[in-house]
């Protein structure tokens, strides 16, 4: 029992990407700027969408959501992952991994379920425009948030805690820069067959359903769109609904080739870069992708700084 509870006492060493200490430095300065990147760009959607009548929709509810999500996810491993590759200290105390594990994946989890909901708004929108203020009223779209929210955070106590509840004999060097299940799971001295069945069963109802859902919805809105004789109308029903498709397409790729391969295909070195795409890259790539295609976040944007250029010049 002592030697089993060893890793509690000490927590755990981040290997990280020690084997490659002159790659430490060029990727210190990545994991820096796209944190920078992804608070300057997430924090800007959240005021914008805040300050803006005309951006006090459903559409701009769930993406100042996402947007909050986003920061509270990229903050929960940035700054972990920017000390251990500064200096020669790598642990992580065992409370910190477990708070990490939970915060994480709750947020990964949550991110799946509201990008659901984020295809089930612009569904509506398309599919069923006269009736959109009556279907996604704001009563309905604190409801399908709330259970977004639920869900990942149900998923996390669930997921996280039956993962540490395995035995690690005192293996406390995680292969890995962050507190992610597939790596703790070959940390354990048991076999860890039925925690996989369950990995792999939590990722089809977060990973496999959901891109399915969105898939489907898009194809009645591509049917919709087709259907419009206005050509401005379709080019903005694409540019708006292409925007969101691409977050998916980019968030769920690499998040499935992370969880959905088999464990002995699993190329440790190729999961740690796979894990820093979609932890650092990510969260930075949503708010750009929004804004660049997005002439009413653009307006918005560009208001806010006039006003602000007005403001210090009188």
């Amino acid at each position: 029992m002592e030697k089993a509870n060893e890793s509690s006492l000490i927590g755990f060493v981040l290997l990280g990407f020690s084997d490659h200490p002159r790659l430490e430095a060029v990727l210190f300065v990545f994991v820096l700027l796209f944190y920078l990147l992804t608070l300057v760009g997430n924090i800007t959607i959240i005021i914008i969408s805040y300050l803006d009548p005309r951006l006090h929709t459903p559409m701009y509810f769930f993406l100042g959501n996402l947007s909050f999500l986003d920061i509270c996810f990229t903050t929960s491993l940035a700054p972990q992952t920017l000390v251990n590759l500064r200096g020669p200290e790598k642990t992580i105390t065992y409370g910190g991994c477990v708070v990490q594990l939970y915060i994480s994946l709750a947020l990964g989890s949550t991110e799946c379920i509201l990008l659901v909901v984020m295809a089930l708004d612009r569904y509506v929108a398309v599919c069923k425009p006269l009736h959109y203020v009556v279907i996604m009223n704001p009563r309905l779209c604190q409801q399908l948030a709330f259970i977004s929210w639920l869900s990942g955070l149900a998923n996390s106590l669930i997921h996280a805690t039956f993962t540490l509840q395995l035995p690690f004999c005192g293996n406390h060097r995680l292969d890995h820069f962050i507190c992610e299940v597939p790596a703790l799971l070959k940390l354990a001295c048991v076999d860890t067959t039925i925690n996989e069945l369950v990995l792999f069963v939590v990722s089809i109802l977060f990973l496999l359903i959901p891109p399915a859902l969105i898939l489907i919805s898009y194809g009645f809105i591509t049917q919709a769109v087709l259907r419009l004789k206005s050509v401005e109308a379709r080019r903005k029903a694409f540019s708006t609904c292409s925007s969101h498709f691409t977050v998916v397409i980019i968030f769920y790729g690499t998040i499935i080739y992370m969880y959905l391969q088999p464990s002995n295909s699993y190329a440790q070195d190729q999961g740690k870069f796979i894990s820093l795409f979609y932890t650092m890259v990510t969260p930075t790539l949503n708010p750009i992708i929004y804004t660049l295609r997005n002439k009413d976040v653009k307006d918005a944007l560009k208001k806010l700084l006039t006003g602000k250029l007005c403001f210090l010049q009188t």
